[in-house]
C-alpha cells in the first residue's frame, strides 16, 4: 500500500499545484505559454532593430525561420539538461545521489498489487496509448473548431517529442537500473520516454481541449495534465526501469518541447507564426 499511496500523492499534489497556478494566474498557466500581442508590440517599439530578426526567425513561410530557431533552442535546452545530469552522475551529486536509493526503495517495497496497478498505469505514457489518444483529440477538436492548426500543432508536439527523446537517448546511452525491473522496457535510460511523452502530449491535449472554455475548466485540465505526467514519471522509477534523474530530465524536456511548440503557435491562438505576424504588423508602414 505504501507504493500505491505515494503514487497517488505523486499525481494529486503536482496536479493541484498546477491547477491552482492555472486558475490563480491564468496568464502564466503552464498549459498556455504564449506571447501576448501587447508584449510583442511593446518590445518591437522599444527595440525596432529586433523586428527583422523576429520576423526571419518566426516567419512560417521561411525555410530557415521558425524551424531553425526551434532546433537551436531545443539543442541548447537539451544539451544543458543532458550536461547537468551527466555532471551529477559523474560527480554523484545533486539528484544523482538519490538515484540508487529511489530504485532500491521501489524494489524493496513493491507488492504484487502495487506492481499490477503501476504496470497498467504506466502504459498510459506509452506510444500505443499516446498516439491513438492524440488522434482522438485531433478528430474531436477538428469537429468542434474546424482548425487545421490544431491538427498541425498536435502532430508537431506528439511526433516531435518522440524524435527528440530518441535522439537524446542515442547520444547519452545511459544504462538502466540493474535492480528488480518489474515491467518491460527497451532502449537506453536517459531521458525517460514515458516522462517526455506524457509531459509534452498531455499538456498539448489540455491546451487544445481547453480553448474557448471557462477558466475553471482550463485550470482543471492543466492540473490533470501535470498530475498524470508526474504520476507516470513516478511509476517508471518504482518499476525499476528508470533512474530518478531520467524521469526528472524527461519531464523537463517534455514540457520544454511543448512550450516551444505552443509559443510558435501563439498559445491559445493556435496560429502558426502568430508572434511574427504581430511583429510584422507593428513595424509595417
Amino acid at each position: 500500500m505504501l507504493i500505491l499511496s505515494l503514487t497517488l500523492l505523486a499525481i494529486v499534489i503536482p496536479g493541484l499545484v498546477a491547477a491552482f497556478i492555472a486558475y490563480r494566474w491564468p496568464q502564466s498557466a503552464p498549459t498556455a505559454p504564449k506571447l501576448a500581442v501587447e508584449t510583442v508590440q511593446s518590445e518591437v517599439h522599444r527595440h525596432p532593430g529586433s523586428a527583422g530578426f523576429m520576423r526571419s526567425r518566426l516567419d512560417p513561410n521561411s525555410a530557415t525561420g521558425l524551424f531553425l530557431s526551434a532546433a537551436v533552442v531545443l539543442f541548447v535546452v537539451g544539451a544543458a539538461a543532458v550536461g547537468i545530469v551527466l555532471f551529477m552522475i559523474h560527480t554523484n551529486s545533486g539528484f544523482a545521489r538519490l538515484d540508487r536509493s529511489a530504485s532500491l526503495f521501489g524494489a524493496h517495497h513493491a507488492t504484487a498489487l502495487s506492481t499490477r496497478v503501476l504496470k497498467v498505469y504506466t502504459q498510459i505514457g506509452g506510444a500505443l496509448v499516446i498516439v491513438p489518444l492524440g488522434v482522438v483529440v485531433a478528430i474531436v477538436e477538428w469537429i468542434r473548431q474546424r482548425s487545421i492548426a490544431v491538427v498541425t500543432f498536435l502532430i508537431l508536439v506528439v511526433g516531435g517529442q518522440f524524435l527528440v527523446a530518441n535522439v537524446i537517448k542515442s547520444i547519452v546511452g545511459r544504462a538502466r537500473p540493474h535492480f528488480d525491473q518489474l515491467t518491460g522496457f527497451s532502449g537506453t535510460s536517459f531521458p525517460s520516454g514515458h516522462a517526455v511523452a506524457t509531459a509534452a502530449c498531455f499538456a498539448a491535449f489540455a491546451l487544445v481541449i481547453g480553448r474557448r472554455r471557462s477558466l475553471l475548466v482550463r485550470a482543471l485540465l492543466a492540473g490533470l495534465a501535470v498530475g498524470l505526467a508526474t504520476g507516470i514519471a513516478w511509476t517508471r522509477v518504482m518499476l525499476g526501469v528508470h533512474w530518478l534523474t531520467d524521469v526528472l530530465g524527461g519531464l523537463a524536456l517534455g514540457w520544454a518541447w511543448f512550450a516551444l511548440c505552443s509559443i510558435a503557435f501563439g498559445g491559445y491562438q493556435l496560429r502558426f507564426g502568430a508572434p511574427a505576424k504581430t511583429a510584422a504588423e507593428v513595424v509595417s508602414p
